[in-house]
């Protein structure tokens, strides 16, 4: 009974959030098609130093949408989420043409169209508008879960395409996805903020503090339970964006994955984290709870991340892949928490704040990683005569490191710090949004709700919202 109801609940909350999963399958299809000309193009443009200069340009790209994410956020709670959804996806896939065009413009384009790049904040505060709260964990897995699908195939048509037809055809087929989820958007997607709500707050004018990403940073030391929680994202998700900006590299090079592999990897990943970030999310959410969850999740990235920095055969890869994407429920579980303790006209600068915190480790994650790849000198020396799925070992200077993923296994450690930090994150959160109305005049962490609004940092869950202004 419970399969049926969970299965019965997931494709309710499709009809509901359809949109959002849409658009977000369409823009990350197309990216995911250019992950074997991304590394060419990577590898061209950059023969010396590759990892540091990946980490560098994906470094500049999440500095920036960290910068710019709590004033999207905010702005889309004023003029709706569907005019930010068309802003960011379209400065997000700007950087496409220019692929094959010119690939140092098209490096430059991708570091600054991170200042748009927070499509993950818009559609989370567009669910929250139209999910009741005991469906929103569900939804967010299935947003979560439809990254994870986006990549199942993507990687690997363009691997075929590239290698038939050549890179030209492959930026074009990702150029055209693109294009056409904007139309989407112009032509499909409803509006999910409710009229009422954006005449309430045409009347209040975003501040420079709403726009500010370090200003909640700089009060959570105010209230220990938000200080906690800042660190536990903080130091989780440090790891995995430079997991992300990196790892593909790092199988090519070091572990001598074909494309094609490559392609089979990102396929098998994406379909566990799918399962995971569906069935298992709802499952557990329900048995044992948020904090939990989130704990459960953290575990799992320890134990996927050691894997990856240990591991030197393509086996050990393929197991921490399949412990990477139970991993995966973290994030959804995280923004579900921080949702349950928001306004409803606060979702959008909510959301706004945990993909600020998130930009802001999307900029010193890759470029972490790179350094410490560029210090253990781990270079991209042997790319180019790699042709079989899983190509014999060449005598390079990186077989002779006892760890073969530095970066990897300390971004373990960083996790394991989280872990315990979370340890200490009260699991309860305040009854109603009463409690919230009774700390706006006691003058604790927030203020007014519209008046002095609290943007910036955000994390888990009731703390991080005991006030509406958060």
């Amino acid at each position: 009974p419970n399969f049926t109801l969970g299965t019965m609940m997931l494709e309710h909350l499709n009809s509901i959030v359809y949109h959002a999963v849409v658009v977000i399958f369409l823009e990350f299809f197309a990216w995911g098609l250019l992950t074997t000309p991304m590394l060419t193009v990577l590898h061209e443009t950059f023969p010396q130093h590759t990892f540091l200069m990946n980490g560098l340009i994906q470094g500049v790209k999440g500095l920036l949408s960290f910068m710019s994410a709590p004033l999207i956020g905010a702005l889309s709670d004023v003029w709706g989420r569907r005019s930010f959804l068309l802003v960011t996806v379209f400065f997000t896939c700007a950087p496409i043409p220019l692929m094959r065009l010119s690939p140092w413009w098209y490096f430059a384009m991708i570091s600054v169209s991170g200042a748009f790049s927070v499509t993950f904040s818009v559609i989370f505060a567009y669910v929250a508008d139209v999910t009741e709260e005991r469906e929103r964990s569900t939804a967010y897995g299935l947003v979560s879960a439809t990254f994870a699908a986006s990549l199942v195939t993507s990687p690997a048509i363009g691997a075929y395409l590239s290698t038939n037809y050549g890179d030209n055809l492959v930026v074009l087929v990702a150029t055209l996805i693109a294009l056409a989820d904007i139309c989407f958007i112009l032509l499909a997607v409803p509006e999910s903020l409710p009229e009422k709500m954006r005449l309430n707050t045409w009347g209040a004018p975003i501040s420079w503090e709403q726009a500010d990403p370090f200003a909640s940073l700089r009060r959570v030391g105010k209230d220990t339970t938000v200080l906690l929680i800042c660190i536990t994202v903080f130091l989780s998700y440090l790891p995995e964006a430079g997991q992300y900006s990196s790892f593909f590299l790092y199988l090519r090079q070091v572990i001598n994955f074909s494309p094609t592999t490559i392609a089979v990897f990102i396929g098998v990943v994406g379909i566990l984290s799918i399962l995971a970030q569906t069935l298992f999310l709802t499952l557990l959410m329900r048995t044992i709870g948020n904090k939990n969850t989130v704990l459960l999740g953290l575990g799992f990235q320890i134990l996927q991340l050691a894997w990856y920095g240990l591991g030197s055969e393509p086996w050990m890869m393929w197991a921490a892949g399949a412990v990477a994407a139970m991993s995966s429920i973290t994030f959804p579980a995280v923004s579900a928490l921080v949702s349950r303790s928001a306004d409803p006209d606060q979702q959008g600068l909510v959301q706004g704040m945990i993909t600020g915190i998130r930009g802001l480790c999307n900029g010193l994650g890759p470029a972490l990683y790179g350094f410490i790849f560029f210090l253990f000198n781990v270079e991209l020396s042997g790319i180019a005569p790699i042709q079989t799925d899983y190509a014999i070992p060449i005598q390079t200077s990186n077989e002779h490191l006892i760890v073969p993923g530095p970066p990897f296994l300390l971004g373990a450690c960083a996790v394991l710090v989280a872990f315990l930090v979370a340890l200490f994150i009260p699991e309860h959160q305040p009854a109603s949004a009463s409690a919230f109305q009774e700390r706006k005049g006691s003058g604790s962490l927030a203020g007014a709700h519209v008046n002095t609004p609290l943007p910036g940092s955000d994390e888990d869950f009731e703390p991080l919202l005991e006030d509406s202004t958060v």
